[in-house]
Parts: structure tokens; C-alpha cells; sequence
């Protein structure tokens, strides 16, 4: 999720947007969007949760309706006009996030979902960075050990601990989504490009339901929960998300993601009745904490690069 899951916003304008104040306006934005993403959460996990619709469908009408709602929203713009935009790789990615998602949320909690999603996410984008060749500070080095800890305890065997399969599912959905948004690094077109991998991973999803097509089940609440799923909280999230970023530098609009895992645990309590336990509580507490950290340090960082 960090530029989110599909959010690889545009890298100059959030430059540009580096010294701007918040305004209330930017402010709706991100607390509209961010309630967005940890809708994607709760949706998922009470359809799979009742029961209502299995995963492969699930993933399926979401990236369909997605696909779909953002191709609208790219051609009813003033400009930039659509030409097209994406690229295979990164529709690849989004569909390995989105189905593992689905699969993973048969098993797991919203809260420790997102909460594992939002953790491999931002361990695959700071080792990306490390690997290119970006200078980490002790402060960073502390952050990410501490992150790494509170992940490693969240996934812990225990009486508490989330299911092994789920959590790894979630755990591919989380580095998935972590390529998917370095694949989009400096895209000039965002939104474009995000509709154009949605419109190439709905056949892939498609394909996979017909695999699975066995398994497959649902009834109108389940299908309305995926159509949300992937038009609302997915494809119009989105734009009002690349919308936040031309007024949010790098560092801010990563940190406000923060809130991300927090929203979908208290909605889990409110909406599943599920339990926030000590585990979750403390496992977030140095995850998020941790990636706070590193964040408050690439702000005064300049990153440095490898040649290639």
C-alpha cells in the first residue's frame, strides 16, 4: 500500500508538494481515501467471512468493476485524454496482490491483515531502496529492525497468532504490492496507468475463476460487496488518492498510509466484532512504529543510487 495497493503516484509532484501545507481540502482527500483502502480490508473480510462468495470470484468482480470504473473515470477527464497506459509486469503484480488478498482474508482478521499486507509492502519498497543503493541512517536501521521484530511476533506461533497460510498469503500480497508500486515510480499518468493494469489483470483473475470454477459461489450481497470492492473503494479510491498526491510530498503521503491498518482494525471490532488482542496491539505498535521511523529518516535523507 504504500503508494498504494495501486498507488505508484506521480514522484515530481509529490516533490513539488514537499513544502505545501495541508489544506482542509488535501486533508478530506487522504482521510476519504485512506478510509477507502482499509474499506478493502473489511469487504473482503466479511464476504469471505459469511461465506457469501468465494475468493477467486471475489478478486475477479473486483478487478473487473475496477477496471472498469477507472477506464470511465481516465476518458471522462478533461486531460490529460487516455491513451492507453500500463504495462504487463505490473498488472501481473496487481493480480498476484489482489488474489492473495482475497485467499488470505478467508482466514484472517481485518486488522492483522492489513497490518501484515501494509508491513511486506514497505519491508519490499526499503529493500529496494537498499538494494539501490539508498544510504540508511541509525535512526532508519533501528525503524526497520523494529518493524522486522514486530512482524516477525505478529506471525509467531502462539495461541494468538494468525493462521500460517493466511498470514503468508498476505505476506506475497504485501511484496506483490510493493513491486507493483516501484514499477510505477515517475509514471507520467498515474491514474492511466493504473487503468491499464487493471484492464490487463481482469482477464487473469477471469482465468483463475475458471480454474477454480468448482469452488465458485455467491449470492447478490456477495457480489455487491466485490463490486464495491473494486468500483468504489478500489477504482474511484484510487483517483481521489493520485488526486491527494499532487499535493502531498513522498514522505507524507507514505506516513499517512500509517493509518491504514489501524482504521481496518477498528472497523473489524465495530462491523466483524473482532478482538484486538495484546498481540495485535504491541506487533503494531513496532511495526508501524518502525516504519515511522525510517520515514521521519529518508525525509532528511537525499537518496543515492547505483549506476546501472
Amino acid at each position: 500500500m504504500t503508494r498504494p495497493p495501486d498507488s505508484a503516484g506521480s514522484e515530481v509532484a509529490m516533490q513539488d508538494a514537499h513544502a505545501n501545507p495541508l489544506n482542509w481540502q488535501t486533508m478530506a482527500l487522504v482521510a476519504l481515501t485512506m478510509m477507502a483502502f482499509a474499506a478493502n480490508s473489511l469487504l473482503c473480510r466479511i464476504a469471505l467471512r459469511q461465506e457469501i462468495i468465494d475468493a477467486a470470484s471475489f478478486a475477479s468482480v473486483r478487478l473487473v468493476a475496477g477496471a472498469i470504473t477507472l477506464l470511465l473515470i481516465v476518458r471522462a477527464r478533461a486531460s490529460p485524454p487516455y491513451a492507453g497506459g500500463g504495462e504487463w509486469l505490473a498488472a501481473t503484480m496487481l493480480f498476484t496482490y489482489v488474489v492473495f488478498f482475497s485467499f488470505a482474508y478467508l482466514t484472517l482478521p481485518a486488522g492483522t491483515g492489513a497490518l501484515i499486507l501494509f508491513g511486506g509492502v514497505h519491508l519490499t519498497m526499503f529493500s529496494a531502496g537498499l538494494y539501490m543503493g539508498e544510504k540508511f541512517g541509525a535512526i532508519a536501521w533501528l525503524g526497520l529492525a523494529l518493524a522486522v521484530s514486530g512482524l516477525v511476533y505478529l506471525v509467531s506461533p502462539g495461541v494468538a497468532a494468525p493462521a500460517p497460510l493466511g498470514a503468508a498469503m498476505m505476506a506475497i500480497a504485501g511484496v506483490s504490492w510493493g513491486v507493483y508500486s516501484l514499477r510505477g515510480r515517475g509514471v507520467a499518468d498515474p491514474l492511466a496507468a493504473t487503468a491499464g493494469n487493471f484492464l490487463r489483470a481482469a482477464p487473469l483473475a477471469l482465468a483463475s475463476s475458471v480454474i477454480l470454477i468448482a469452488r465458485a459461489h455467491t449470492d447478490a450481497t456477495g457480489f455487491i460487496l466485490a463490486l464495491t470492492s473494486g468500483a468504489l473503494t478500489s477504482g474511484v479510491g484510487y483517483a481521489i488518492w493520485y488526486a491527494a498526491l499532487r499535493r502531498l510530498s513522498a514522505t507524507r503521503a507514505a506516513t499517512v498510509q500509517l493509518s491504514v491498518p489501524l482504521i481496518a482494525a477498528f472497523g473489524g471490532v465495530a462491523l466483524l466484532s473482532e478482538a484486538i488482542t495484546p498481540r495485535l496491539l504491541v506487533s503494531s505498535a513496532a511495526i508501524l512504529g518502525g516504519i515511522a521511523l525510517v520515514l521521519a529518516s529518508k525525509a532528511h535523507r537525499k537518496p543515492e543510487r547505483r549506476p546501472v
